[in-house]
């Protein structure tokens, strides 16, 4: 259970758990505060602070954004009350008629979001979905192949101490890693077709935590057609950018395509599977219910309905071009400083930071702690053939998902990669970071969190 915690710094109770009266807020969030004020001012005096931080902070996590009030709001509704294993129309709970229709809604927005035929709605996370897909399409020893781990793919892609790798027989594609190639550190489909020929994988993956190029979905189905395999595209980070018309769809390629809610399609956390085979589609419902999950959690499935109606509208478009445009000029903005991208630059949302360009001591885990006291926030990270341990890596990823929600645009990016390089010149001292924090909280004022007058960013 771990060591109990301090409590947070004090928060004078009540009225004062509000924000300055000059800043406009949501008024569902400042009256839930103003609830748990008087219901628990424990909890009430951390979640002030961390709207605080969320507010005065530029995020810069690629992994994260910032939903909705209407997202947001469902999630925290009265649905949690029910339970509702089973799913629409063969439930093992009594009344659960209004849970089938909005779990139908949820569907149906899932399937017309990424033009496929099946969608189940109800994994908790991508991991849990990843979980479901392999219990549906594999038995435990039988061998899958991914990218290496450490070049980009997801732990529930063959970590071994994840159950991908504990309960099956992960093999590894590489990364092009001469430098003299046009396409050094993007994937390479050729060694992918080598290793898929050579260990005759049931599922071969695609799909990464830390890739910034475009994905070949239709050259991967080649190879997984050649050689019998099932591909399986986890589009977790980039399927805002599938649904938005920024990147490729896995459709039709792909046999299943697996995906959390957050990130870039700007949803609750969770997590979702979609296929255009029916038979596939049999088996992954078996595997999430009752395979790997009880009862879903219904007032997440409302919120995804919530936010899946929010992708289909004409502006979500917009928006996720803007991610791209912003995440090409951040890192043309950090090349210019003197950082290496990854593989020369973006195709997508996020980027792989080289820092021993700029500097061969500094460690992505010293960078990562410089920055959130100077109030960006990103996580260091593993480069492709980083020579340092996970905990520590030559590299941070950077992403502009949320930075995008709060209406940031190119030349807002620039002013980041500077209060960025500012930081990292100092080597953290204290004041340079000082100083960049209150750069950072003047840049943010200047950008509302969503919510504020009633919807999100761009």
């Amino acid at each position: 259970m771990g060591k109990p915690r301090p409590d947070p710094p004090s928060v004078p109770a009540a009225a004062s758990l509000r924000y300055p009266e000059a800043m406009s807020h949501d008024p569902i969030t400042d009256a839930l505060l103003d609830l748990l004020s008087r219901e628990d001012p424990q909890v009430a005096r951390a979640m002030t602070l961390e709207r605080e931080r969320q507010e005065t902070t530029i995020e810069l996590i690629a992994s994260e954004n910032h939903v909705s009030p209407a997202v947001m709001h469902t999630m925290g509704s009265f649905l949690t009350n029910k339970y509702a294993e089973g799913y629409p129309g063969a439930r093992y709970y009594g009344g659960c008629e209004f849970h089938d229709t909005i779990e139908d809604i949820a569907r149906d927005r899932a399937k017309a979001m990424f033009g496929c035929k099946f969608a189940n709605v109800q994994p908790h996370s991508g991991a849990q979905a990843n979980t479901a897909v392999f219990m549906a399409t594999m038995k435990p020893g039988d061998t899958f192949a991914s990218l290496v781990l450490k070049d980009g793919g997801h732990l529930s892609h063959g970590m071994s101490i994840n159950f991908s790798g504990v309960y099956h027989k992960p093999v590894y594609y590489p990364l092009v890693y001469d430098a003299s190639r046009a396409d050094f550190e993007r994937i390479d489909y050729d060694a992918v077709r080598a290793v898929v020929s050579e260990h005759k994988p049931k599922v071969l993956m695609c799909g990464y935590s830390a890739y910034p190029r475009v994905i070949d979905f239709a050259r991967f189905r080649s190879i997984a057609d050649e050689f019998g395999c099932i591909l399986v595209a986890d589009v977790a980070h980039i399927a805002g950018l599938c649904v938005g018309g920024a990147h490729p769809n896995p459709f039709p390629h792909a046999h299943i395509v697996t995906t959390t809610t957050h990130k870039t399609l700007r949803g609750p956390r969770g997590g979702l599977i979609m296929t255009n085979d029916e038979d596939l589609a049999k088996k992954i419902d078996k595997a999430v219910f009752p395979g790997v999950q009880g009862g879903p959690l219904m007032h997440v499935i409302a919120s995804k309905a919530v936010a899946f109606g929010e992708c289909l509208k004409p502006e979500f478009k917009t928006y996720t071009a803007q991610i791209v445009a912003n995440a090409k000029a951040l890192a043309q903005a950090l090349i210019k400083r003197g950082y290496r991208i990854t593989s020369g630059g973006t195709d997508n949302h996020l980027m792989l930071v080289d820092l021993r360009a700029k500097n061969a001591d500094i460690t992505g885990a010293d960078a990562e702690q410089w920055l959130q006291s100077a109030g960006l926030i990103c996580n260091k990270n593993g480069i492709p053939s980083d020579p340092r341990p996970p905990k520590f890596t030559s590299g941070l990823r950077f992403g502009t998902p949320a930075v995008t929600t709060r209406g940031m645009r190119e030349a807002d990016m620039d002013t980041i990669a500077e209060l960025v390089d500012r930081v990292l010149s100092a080597k953290g001292e204290a004041a340079a970071c000082q100083a960049v924090r209150q750069s950072v909280r003047e840049v943010c004022a200047k950008f509302e969190m969503p919510g504020v007058h009633g919807g999100v960013g761009v």
